[in-house]
């Protein structure tokens, strides 16, 4: 793996960096497509991982039906940032036309049999994809089947690190309130509204240490990550990667990691949604959120005295029932400020978008839509009913979204 590149370090939220995953279907039956590499190929000449174009970049991702758009390098600024996202798929889509492919939204491919259908990447660090591979078994819909919107925030030294952390934390396990975009698995719904988080926390069973307890740790310093979090991932795998191929920080898959090798903290919860518009405003909540709390000492003091464990059963009723799931830890609602024994998770999102104020038009509109309709998951059951016939007319509808930039509203 090529070393990282010298980075400026920036201060909080002087900068960030946004990446959204699509998959790629078939126009008409909409199964998928391994057609990533021909689409970095036709912009790069070569089956490289990753092209500039423009403001955003593409990549690959561990499977070739996965092609990855993000911001190339730190964004100033959230506002408007929606609208190169618009356009690159557009281009995608040009680019995938004569294959009789496109893209699609949402976090989980509703109906693929990923162990059948889904091929990993072939080229450039192909030794990487193949050490993931041969040590984890990437089998299963948990590693070949899900599609998220990762955050990434900087930090400029250990006191800010220490800061971004304690906040981040408190506010993962919100985050499938907002962003739960995965309702379908094999064919079918379930009970669940996040089906791409309730797979993910089970993809490393083999090496609980990597994923640990989704919700990260509280760490006082960067060198206590390191070696609380960090090093016990190295050891478990040496015996099985004596080389060090994924000795890297990014083998860490709880739900937020650092990235020190860009100065940041990735946030990984979130799935991705029917169209950038109400990607980049559920993100815009979150780091609107986080950065509030950054700067409220007694509360992140308080927040890292909340084992991950006890912030861990919020997530999971998150993950299950989004904006509907009822948040009963007094210990946590009190900190955030909320003085009864119990709330949605859409009555906190609320209550602390407050302290957040407002954000541009198109963004603004979009969270109030989620806000008062709910999840993206939420609205797509609402919209058709669970058979193959009716899963097949409403992603046709949110291939559609994507296409036209628009949100899926029944």
């Amino acid at each position: 793996m090529q070393p990282a590149p010298e980075i400026t370090p920036l201060h909080l939220f002087e900068g960030y960096g946004v990446e959204l995953e699509y998959m790629i279907v078939d126009r008409e039956t909409l199964n998928v497509r391994s057609l990533a590499d021909k689409i970095l190929e036709a912009v790069g000449d070569e089956w490289t991982r990753e092209v500039e174009c423009g403001p955003l970049a593409w990549s690959n991702e561990l499977v070739l039906h996965v092609v990855e758009l993000k911001t190339n390098g730190p964004a100033s600024s959230l506002d408007a940032l929606h609208e190169p996202f618009e356009q690159d798929i557009r281009r995608i889509n040009d680019i995938l036309m004569p294959h009789g492919a496109c893209l699609l939204p949402t976090a989980m491919h509703p109906w693929i049999q990923p162990d059948d259908e889904a091929t990993l990447w072939q080229h450039e660090d192909v030794e990487i994809y193949n050490a993931l591979d041969r040590i984890f078994g990437c089998q299963g819909h948990g590693w070949k089947n899900l599609q998220s919107a990762h955050l990434n925030l900087p930090f400029y030294d250990d006191a800010e690190f220490v800061r971004l952390h304690a906040a981040i934390r408190l506010v993962l396990p919100l985050i499938p309130a907002l962003a739960a975009a995965s309702p379908y698995m094999d064919g079918v719904g379930n009970n669940t509204l996040d089906n791409r988080l309730m797979v993910y926390q089970g993809h490393c069973r083999r090496f609980p240490q990597a994923m640990g307890p989704v919700i990260p740790e509280a760490v006082n310093r960067i060198e206590q990550y390191h070696t609380d979090i960090l090093q016990p991932i190295y050891d478990a795998l040496k015996p099985f990667d004596p080389d060090g191929i994924l000795a890297y920080e990014w083998i860490n898959a709880r739900g937020a990691i650092a990235r020190f090798d860009r100065q940041a903290i990735e946030i990984r919860l979130t799935d991705v949604q029917e169209c950038p518009l109400a990607d980049i405003a559920i993100v815009q909540a979150v780091a609107g959120v986080i950065q509030w709390l950054t700067g409220q000492a007694a509360m992140l003091e308080k927040g890292n005295q909340l084992s991950s464990e006890q912030l861990k059963v919020i997530l999971q009723r998150t993950i299950h029932h989004a904006q509907d799931a009822l948040i009963e830890d007094g210990d946590y609602l009190r900190l955030m400020g909320i003085n009864t024994p119990a709330a949605t998770g859409r009555e906190v999102w609320k209550h602390l978008l407050d302290h957040v104020g407002n954000f541009p038009t198109p963004q603004q509109r979009a969270i109030e839509t989620i806000l008062d309709r709910g999840a993206l998951a939420f609205r797509m059951k609402q919209t058709v009913a669970d058979s193959k016939d009716g899963l097949a007319g409403l992603y046709h509808q949110l291939k559609d979204c994507l296409a036209q930039g628009k949100m899926l509203l029944p």
